[in-house]
């Protein structure tokens, strides 16, 4: 019998099936690439648009439209940052357990969102107190 070690005691407890696991998150990360690219690309559109003459009627209009797109790509950059720290802990056999105490993340919320790194309740406490 092989030594158990605490990567090894953690799988044994993970529930959600490591292959759904990995659907899950693979089916995430590429709607958020996809995303991303799109993003990338109204925003590169956004900012040819804005060097060719023509009415703009409110000189404000590119800029907003410019912290938008930053937003949204700089949002989608987090995401993509939290599937592959999901994807690590998957290959570390902690996947399915909160980062910050250990505990199970049910099924439930994995299945809604992957790349879950804390319980609903510490999520909750982050953000009200943040």
């Amino acid at each position: 019998m092989p030594p158990c070690t605490a990567a090894a005691g953690l799988r044994h407890h993970m529930r959600m099936d490591e292959n759904q696991a990995r659907a899950l998150l693979s089916a995430r990360r590429a709607e958020a690439e996809t995303l991303l690219k799109a993003t990338q690309r109204q925003g590169q559109a956004d900012r040819e648009a804005e060097d060719e003459p023509g009415d703009v009627s409110d000189n404000a209009q590119p800029l907003t439209d410019e912290g938008i797109d930053d937003a949204i790509q700089r949002s989608l950059q987090d995401r993509l940052a939290a599937i592959e720290r999901a994807e690590q802990r998957l290959e570390n056999g902690t996947y399915g357990r909160s980062v910050r105490s250990g505990q199970p993340i049910p099924d439930a919320r994995l299945e809604v969102n992957p790349e879950a790194e804390l319980t609903v309740e510490e999520a909750a406490a982050d953000e009200a107190s943040g």
